[in-house]
């Protein structure tokens, strides 16, 4: 007697790291552990490429630990309660200039209608 579906059936084909056990066309020819390692792989790569960077823990001016009180300037540092504001870390930000840029996108110019023909 024939049996009915070893017509669709396959050769177990070897697996693609070639480790000696079998794959499957469902797992991309590769043996459960190999697919199971690569999954594990491209999640790691995945975590790795999303994670942001690490919280600072010491002041960028001074070697104190910051705890859960850090300051972070707008420099783009992170300073202790010591060296948090501007003229204590020597901080290059521009604050005049962007004072007069929010000065100028607060107060747009207004001029008057040129009074030409109107008398």
């Amino acid at each position: 007697m024939e049996q009915q579906g070893s017509e669709n059936a396959q050769e177990p084909l070897p697996c693609a790291n070639n480790c000696g056990f079998f794959g499957s066309p469902a797992t991309r020819n590769l043996c459960s552990k190999c697919f199971r390692d690569s999954l594990r792989r491209v999640d790691a790569q995945a975590v790795a490429a999303t994670a942001t960077t690490a919280v600072a823990t010491s002041s960028s001016s001074a070697a104190a630990k910051l705890g859960l009180m850090g300051f972070e300037c707008r420099c783009g540092g992170v300073f202790c309660g010591a060296h948090r504001y501007s003229d204590r870390h020597g901080c290059g930000y521009d604050y005049r200039g962007a004072g007069r840029d929010a000065i100028a996108h607060a107060n747009p110019v207004v001029r008057a209608d040129k009074q030409v023909d109107k008398l």
